[in-house]
């Protein structure tokens, strides 16, 4: 009996929060490089679960973007980080909102789908789960978290926010997605926007996977990812759906970023921002990687 390979494909983005001239060569250098390594697990039969927490964990911790080490402290002085992962076949999907100091939120979020009953584990308790589950903690946080490529200090005034995130379809026709982020620049403690909420922020089932990136409150508001899925299964193109939603964030106020794939390995990145961090390939696409237009 013959196994039926399907086509792979991959987007990853770095976050919509980008400035028009300042040089991101260094973080496209890094997505260049990181969708190269997710390409081949891909390829190599590699689940699209899998491959969305590596590619995640890796933008994290490159400290390059606002998410995991890029992250910047809230308004109390402290950074909280937020991350989601869903896998689109069995909807399986975890979260951690507001979690202070681990590696790799994403990689804690996962453990919240497997290891909990819950989607979403938030502050004390999120970090009493990381650490009885010894997901690797940062020891020394004044001198872990560093600045991400193109933000200055005077943007930690200015509300700023990224975000990073990947979607894929695997060899075996299934799809994921992953976000995760430090929130905005100077954030009350507590602000928890659309990255580690699963519908608005992360979204995958059996036709399409999502990660979104900009401005949180505006993005749940709008419905974000799980928007664009609901439009798109109801037979609009993927170009229309997610135009859609990005239209109704900006007329609230907000800007975004979207990563789509769907089923069928066709992949959207549009945003409305200045620009976005991102990066795609598929069986039957070569590798594109851009910021700007």
């Amino acid at each position: 009996m013959t196994t039926m390979t399907h086509d792979f494909a991959l987007a990853l983005h770095g976050g919509a929060g980008v400035v028009a001239g300042r040089d991101y060569a260094t973080t496209e250098k890094h997505l260049r490089e990181l969708a190269e390594d997710c390409r081949n697990w891909l390829a190599e039969g590699r689940s699209a679960l899998d491959v969305v927490e590596h590619a995640v964990e890796q933008l994290e911790i490159s400290g390059l973007y606002v998410a995991g080490r890029g992250s910047a402290p809230n308004s109390s002085g402290y950074v909280e980080l937020d991350a989601s992962i869903m896998d689109g076949h069995s909807r399986a999907a975890g979260a951690v909102a507001a979690l202070r100091d681990f590696v790799s939120p994403v990689k804690v979020a996962r453990g919240v789908m497997e290891k909990t009953p819950h989607v979403l584990l938030a502050g004390t308790g999120a970090g009493i789960f990381a650490k009885t589950n010894q997901f690797a903690a940062v020891d020394n946080p004044a001198g872990y978290y560093t600045l991400p490529v193109g933000v200055t200090t005077d943007d930690i005034q200015d509300i700023s926010h990224g975000t990073v995130g990947a979607a894929a379809l695997d060899t075996s026709g299934h799809l994921a997605a992953a976000t995760s982020t430090g929130g905005t620049f100077g954030k009350l403690e507590g602000r928890i926007g659309d990255t580690p909420l699963i519908g608005p922020g992360t979204w995958a089932d059996d036709n399409i996977a999502i990660s979104c990136t900009g401005t949180g409150e505006h993005i749940i508001r709008a419905g974000g990812a799980a928007a664009i899925a609901f439009r798109y299964r109801s037979g609009i193109t993927l170009t229309d759906a997610v135009a859609e939603m990005l239209d109704e964030v900006k007329r609230l106020g907000g800007d975004a970023g979207v990563i789509a794939i769907t089923r069928d390995g066709e992949i959207a990145m549009p945003y409305n921002s200045e620009g976005m961090k991102r990066a795609s390939v598929s069986t039957s696409s070569a590798l594109h990687v851009a910021t700007f237009r």
